[in-house]
This record gives C-alpha cells, sequence and structure tokens, in this order.
C-alpha cells in the first residue's frame, strides 16, 4: 500500500532540505565534483555517439578524455595568457578612457565639467578608483581563483571525477531508476526525461551558441584592430546564454573602445557595432534555432533570479548548479500545474460532467 501523500511530502520536503544543508556546508569541497559532474554530462552524447559508430564504451571515454586533454593545453599555451594579458591591460587603461570621456564632456558641455562641476568630481573619482585598485583587483581575482580551483584539483581531481563518471554515466542512471518508488516510477521518468531535455537543450545547445559567438565576435574584433578584442569577445560569448545581455554588454564595451581608438574614423566605429549586429542576426535566426530549439522554458528573468539567488547563497558552485536547478524547477512546475488542471480542484464537477 503506497505512503499518504502528507508523508510523502514530508520525506520529499526532508530530502530537499538535506540537499540545500549539504550543498551549504560543503560548498567548495563538491566543487570538482559538481564540475566533473558537469561535464561528464555535456561529453555523454559524444560518447554515445562513439559507441553507436562501433567504439567501446572504455574506448571512447578514453579518445574524448585525449581529445580534451589536447585542447586544454591549447587553451593554456594560446588562450588564456592572451586573456589575463589582455583583461589587465584594459582595467589599467580604464582610467584614460575616463579621461578621454571627460575631455569630450568638457569640449561639449563646458558648463557641466567646470572645477566643482558634480559630474566632473564623479569622474575624477572613479578614473582615481580604478588606477589604485584595478590592478589589485585583478590580482585578488585571481589569487582567490587559484586558491579555490588550485592546480592540483584543475589538473588531476575534475578530469578524473569527470572520466569516472563518464565511464559509468549509463550504469548510474540505470541505477538511479532501479530504485525509483515503484507508485512513482513513470511519473518521475516522464519528469526527468523533460528535464534532460530542457538541460541538453539549454546547456549544451546553448553552451555551443556561447562558444561560437565567443570565437566570432573575438576573432571579428581582432581583424578590425580593436583593442582588447580577444577578451571583449570572449565576454560577449561568454554572458551570451541570456539573451540579448552578452550583445548589449559586450556591444556597449566594444563600442566605446571602438570610439576611444578609433576617434575621427567612423568607418571603423561602425564596423565594430556591425559585427555585434551580425552576430545578433546569426545567433536569433540559425544557431539558437538549430542548437538550442524554438523553446527551452527558462524565462530571462527567472534565469537572472535564480543565479542571483543560488550564487549569492552558494557562492561559485551556486551558480554552476543555478541553471540545473532552475530548469528542473520549471519543468516540476509546468508537470504539476498539469496534474493541477486535470485534477477536480481546478474542473471542480463541471469536469466529471
Amino acid at each position: 500500500m503506497a505512503l499518504p501523500v502528507q508523508q510523502q511530502a514530508k520525506y520529499w520536503g526532508i530530502a530537499a532540505a538535506v540537499f540545500l544543508v549539504t550543498l551549504w556546508y560543503l560548498g567548495d569541497v563538491i566543487l570538482p565534483f559538481v564540475l566533473g559532474g558537469a561535464i561528464a554530462y555535456c561529453l555523454d552524447p559524444i560518447a554515445d555517439r562513439l559507441e553507436r559508430m562501433g567504439l567501446s564504451r572504455v574506448l571512447s571515454v578514453l579518445v574524448i578524455t585525449l581529445l580534451a586533454v589536447l585542447s586544454f593545453i591549447v587553451a593554456t599555451l594560446l588562450v588564456i595568457p592572451t586573456l589575463i594579458h589582455q583583461a589587465t591591460g584594459l582595467i589599467n587603461t580604464a582610467p584614460q578612457l575616463f579621461q578621454h570621456l571627460q575631455s569630450s564632456l568638457t569640449e561639449r558641455f563646458p558648463q557641466l565639467m567646470d572645477a566643482d562641476s558634480t559630474i566632473r568630481q564623479q569622474l575624477l573619482a572613479v578614473g582615481e578608483a580604478i588606477r589604485a585598485k584595478g590592478g589589485d583587483f585583478v590580482n585578488g581575482v585571481l589569487s582567490s581563483a587559484l586558491s579555490l580551483i588550485n592546480m592540483v584539483v584543475l589538473i588531476v581531481v575534475v578530469p578524473v571525477v569527470a572520466f569516472y563518471l563518464l565511464l559509468d554515466w549509463d550504469r548510474m542512471v540505470a541505477r538511479v531508476d532501479d530504485l525509483l518508488p515503484r507508485d512513482h516510477a513513470p511519473a518521475i521518468r516522464e519528469v526527468a526525461q523533460e528535464i534532460d531535455r530542457t538541460l541538453a537543450s539549454f546547456i549544451r545547445g546553448q553552451g555551443t551558441v556561447c562558444l561560437i559567438l565567443g570565437t566570432y565576435y573575438a576573432l571579428s574584433l581582432a581583424v578590425v584592430g580593436l583593442s582588447f578584442g580577444l577578451v571583449v569577445g570572449s565576454i560577449a560569448g561568454l554572458i551570451s546564454f541570456i539573451p540579448y545581455i552578452g550583445a548589449i554588454v559586450g556591444g556597449l564595451l566594444a563600442l566605446g573602445l571602438a570610439i576611444y581608438q578609433f576617434w575621427g574614423d567612423p568607418i571603423w566605429i561602425a564596423a565594430v557595432a556591425g559585427i555585434f549586429v551580425v552576430g545578433q542576426m546569426v545567433e536569433g535566426n540559425v544557431l539558437t534555432p538549430k542548437l538550442v530549439g524554438g523553446s527551452v522554458g527558462l524565462h530571462p528573468v527567472w534565469l537572472i533570479f535564480a543565479l542571483s539567488v543560488f550564487g549569492t547563497l552558494f557562492g561559485f558552485v551556486g551558480l554552476l548548479l543555478a541553471v540545473p536547478i532552475a530548469a528542473s524547477l520549471g519543468v516540476v512546475t509546468r508537470f504539476l500545474m498539469a496534474r493541477y488542471k486535470a485534477g477536480l480542484l481546478y474542473q471542480g464537477k463541471s469536469g466529471n460532467s
């Protein structure tokens, strides 16, 4: 005989509370396992495809691991140092940008930029703060990142966790399926399959879109000769998973740099603007429909809210888990709403007539 609904709700509530408390207390300790699980989840379709091509699971995972190691070595030797160098240079150049803005405002609006002007005082304060703290900020971010994700975790723990999870992924899924409560197994499988489709569309699909856009923006801005184009394009691509935000932030930053660098040469400023216009057209008409799909079920406001809440409560681990948890909650909510509309509470007596 099945447990009463009240007891089932109590047990599931306790399980959810235990999960959140564990996430709260363990925090950064589980970071390599979260990263490893995310990597294994994203690579599992590739391993399945290699298996369908005739390779064994072990050989498929070995091939994927070898390609991942080679990609990591190339990124470490070529891309990452350049990104760090340009990011540091961008922050160090920021005071000059503010001085250029101050000069432009002085020429066009001299009455606003006199010695006692509030705007002038604020610009000077911002410029001095960036000059004084910009380098310390970069060094602090890098040192805290190295303390959070040290070389041992980065080089050893995360790849090892991802390797073993990817190797045993299908068996783990089968084991979890075997442990599902029999009365609710069909409903749980239905919800789990919908969650997987949502995550696959968003994480795998949108991740590919971000990679393509970041590469396009970085290379295009570098071709037109924009200073710090690589880091600006990477930032725009990285945050492109939030609709329009990546293009707006990256576009404004790139246009600001272009106006500062190409002042008096509107052709190159227009070229920088055109890069982001073309990127948005390609993303909206080609990349997102093909790789992500028409409807993922993650509203941008809900996504931003989840990132803010989980990032504030659980730090970097919360940011990693925000998207899958938000997607899962969205799927569960839609499932419960469908059950509610099919029930007597919603339809009343007229539903049976």
